[in-house]
């Protein structure tokens, strides 16, 4: 940015220059061409008189008469001119200095003003350029999750708003949209991959079960898929198979750009694997880890080229956080950021920035059920208090909003007002998808809340 700058104001000052020496030249030079040149007009006129009184063009009395009169007319422009050369001479320079003085100061300012106008300055700063980058990014996701209300049965689209949020760190909304995705993923092994990740990290880290199923159909799409073979070889070592887990880190260095430093690591995972195959009399060839598990896949090798790491996504809060120091006033970014502090466990951070924005989530129930699930977190899942209020606003924005529906019925079910549960509960499940892994957790809730509603009566009963 400096060197830009330096480079602008030399530029600057170098019209500067070039107009000041233009308009503080003297003058004087073109004064005397212009006597010059009037002496000589009237020379040829003489000349041109005297060739026609020899040819008898005309006569003698009509030469002296007009002789007569280009003498005069020659003595009253030297007089003029001779008069009025110590006017101008006196004025130019004058004249001159004015303007190099308002050209001096009014350029440098124009040029300025219209760079502020029409540039980019934030463009040389990399921390603001990649602010700016992050906000059109997420006006991008929320310009396709808008659509996509509009639109519910663009299953492609879905699996593409499922990426995003995944890449963002809304891992929540990264689910339900790859539910709503449905068959659209299931030719995709990029998308049946993603999915598996994210149903993965939030079974913390957990492969087995339904990430795997999606993994291997993954590689019966693409047997040389980076992220699935490093999945699957995961999976395999930390059940034991280490013959197996060799056979896909194999594969997976075979892809590889030899003696990168993902290579590397694969070649230590593989003899990490072969070591442990090999029993534990066996000579190490490498060294274990001390969780005594496998080493932790490369992010970079497993995800390909282009990978959005963890160190990324912090990246990107961290600019969103540094703009709203300049943008106390975007409600919208202090409510994206509560968000992205909540899903990397920043739980102080994101109180505090959902308060910024709570004018803002007091107006949306989605935001209101989101600052009361991180207060329920922080008070040890309890709901009773400011969570409830916070729960209980949103219904009276929206009666039907599903998380404000389960998180009522839960906190009904805490205080054993099972019929209260029961009807919140009933009530979610009209909006929920059916089917879905939700669905039936509410379903089973019910069902454990009629069990207690049935056990109280019958207790109330008895004499």
């Amino acid at each position: 940015m400096t060197v830009f700058l330096a480079i602008a104001a030399l530029l600057t000052l170098l019209v500067v220059g070039w107009l000041m020496r233009a308009l503080l030249r003297p003058a004087t030079a073109s004064q005397v061409s212009t006597q010059h040149l009037n002496i000589s007009i009237y020379r040829d006129q003489l000349q041109a008189l005297e060739r026609d009184l020899a040819r008898g063009a005309i006569s003698a009395a009509d030469y002296e008469t007009t002789r007569d009169e280009l003498q005069a007319r020659l003595l009253d422009d030297t007089d003029t001119s001779e008069a009025a050369a110590p006017d101008g001479s006196a004025a130019s320079p004058q004249a001159g200095r004015r303007s190099a003085l308002v050209i001096a100061i009014l350029v440098p300012l124009a040029a300025a003003g219209m760079y502020a106008w029409l540039g980019e300055p934030a463009a040389m700063d990399p921390a603001a350029a990649q602010v700016s980058a992050n906000s059109q990014v997420e006006k991008m996701v929320e310009g396709l999750a808008a659509r996509l209300k509009a639109n519910p049965d663009d299953r492609k689209g879905w699996a593409m708003l499922a990426r995003s949020y995944k890449v963002m760190g809304r891992l929540d909304e990264a689910e339900q949209a790859f539910l709503k995705a449905g068959d659209a993923i299931n030719g995709d092994p990029e998308l049946l991959v993603a999915y598996a990740d994210l149903l993965a990290v939030r079974a913390d880290h957990n492969i087995a079960g339904r990430p795997l199923e999606l993994v291997q159909q993954a590689l019966a799409l693409d047997p040389k898929h980076p992220m699935g073979l490093m999945m699957a070889g995961v999976a395999a070592y930390r059940v034991g198979d280490f013959k197996t887990a060799v056979s896909y880190w194999e594969r997976l260095l075979a892809i590889l750009e030899p003696g990168s430093d993902d290579a590397k690591q694969i070649e230590s995972n593989i003899a990490e694997a072969r070591d442990r195959a090999a029993g534990p009399g066996a000579a190490r060839t490498a060294r274990p880890s001390a969780s005594g598990t496998a080493p932790q896949p490369p992010q970079a090798a497993a995800a390909g080229a282009g990978a959005v790491t963890p160190e990324k996504i912090n990246q990107m809060v961290e600019g969103l956080a540094a703009r709203l120091k300049s943008q106390p006033d975007d409600l919208g970014g202090w409510a994206r950021l509560a968000r992205a502090y909540k899903v990397l466990g920043r739980l102080d951070e994101s109180e505090q920035a959902y308060e910024k924005a709570l004018k803002l989530v007091n107006s949306d129930p989605d935001l209101l059920t989101q600052y009361a699930d991180l207060l329920a977190t922080r008070a040890g899942n309890q709901l009773e208090g400011r969570p409830l209020e916070l729960v209980n606003k949103a219904l009276s924005l929206n009666a039907r909003h599903p998380m404000a529906l389960m998180m009522a019925g839960s906190a009904a079910f805490r205080r054993a007002d099972y019929a209260v549960a029961i009807g919140h509960w009933e009530k979610a499940l009209t909006v929920l998808e059916r089917g879905s892994r939700d669905a039936a957790l509410v379903a089973a809730e019910i069902a454990d809340a009629r069990a207690k509603l049935d056990a109280k009566r019958s207790a109330g009963s008895k004499p």
